[in-house]
């Protein structure tokens, strides 16, 4: 009304007025009426804000890929921002100019050069796993930047959200990807079955051994029975030979008894040793004796005559 306009800025708002061209007032959050035909309001934002981007660039070994991230920033210095870029409003609140949008390209295109230098020392393998080392290293670019610096904002922090290659050398990728894990799942596999060789392996020798060990315990059985059986064998030999000798011994006895009991009789007539017998008082053997007498002088006898009971007497027992 009348030219008059009332503005009341947010706290998050550094808020500039010139009047006529001279500063009248400036801070955040402020709320005053001011005549617009002779009055320039430039409203910066001081609160966080959050830039987008996404570009392309070249690793290492020539292969695009795409990022795609965030910037946070915040203004520190509106007053040194307002006199490089015009954020000045209308009567409406709206930003005469398209500087704003240029602030945050600005930061994108600083942020893009500082990813382009990294990533193109990287090779396509490197820049798919290179995030952390983007976050890092592009926030530290943008605070060492002297345009960021000069604009009077602070980086408050870089997020990467992809980097991603073409679809065909992602396709690539997966598929030499997919071809490893089967290998390696290949390898396990085979070393399972390695494993499993090697434990059959340590079994069989396991019962080898077990069975060479009693083996050996049966044979140390055998050869101490037959030690046994040969000690007593060697005994049972001595027995024997020491039997065979008291045998000898006793027969030589024996033999030297009966030698020394014959003797006196070894020249003696058989006759005479028969009637010195016990059996030479016996009737039949006196008779028998006889009749071995007549058998050995048959030719001096001419005829012999035996009465019946003679023969009945010979014949009795």
């Amino acid at each position: 009304m009348f030219g008059f306009g009332y503005l009341k800025a947010p706290p998050t708002t550094y808020v500039l007025h010139y009047k006529a061209g001279v500063l009248k007032r400036e801070g955040t959050g402020l709320s005053f009426l001011y005549y617009k035909p002779t009055s320039t309001v430039v409203l910066v934002p001081a609160a966080s804000s959050d830039i987008p981007f996404a570009f392309t660039t070249v690793t290492r070994d020539f292969q695009e890929v795409t990022v795609q991230g965030q910037i946070t920033y915040r203004v520190v210095e509106p007053v040194q921002l307002a006199k490089l870029l015009d954020f000045s409003v209308d009567s409406n609140g709206k930003y005469r100019s398209d500087d704003p949008e240029k602030l945050e390209n600005r930061l994108v295109h600083a942020a893009q050069v500082i990813a382009q230098g990294v990533l193109g020392k990287l090779t396509l393998r490197e820049a798919l796993a290179s995030s952390e080392t983007l976050v890092k290293e592009i926030g530290a670019g943008l605070r060492a930047h002297e345009l960021v610096r000069m604009l009077g904002i602070e980086p408050l922090g870089v997020t990467i959200l992809s980097i991603r290659s073409t679809p065909e050398m992602a396709r690539a990728l997966e598929a030499e990807a997919r071809e490893r894990l089967q290998r390696e799942a290949d390898e396990s596999i085979y070393a399972r079955r390695n494993a499993a060789v090697e434990q059959e392996r340590i079994i069989k020798e396991s019962e080898l051994s077990t069975e060479i060990a009693v083996e050996a315990k049966k044979r140390e059985i055998r050869e101490r029975k037959m030690a046994a059986d040969i000690a007593v064998e060697e005994q049972r030999s001595q027995l024997v030979a020491r039997k065979v000798e008291n045998d000898k011994q006793d027969a030589d006895a024996r033999a030297y008894a009966i030698a020394v009991t014959l003797e006196p009789i070894k020249n003696m007539d058989w006759k005479t040793l028969i009637a010195a017998s016990a059996s030479g008082s016996d009737p039949k053997m006196m008779i028998a004796l006889a009749f071995r007498e007549l058998a050995e002088n048959a030719t001096k006898i001419g005829e012999l005559n035996m009465s019946p009971d003679l023969l009945k007497s010979l014949m009795t027992k």
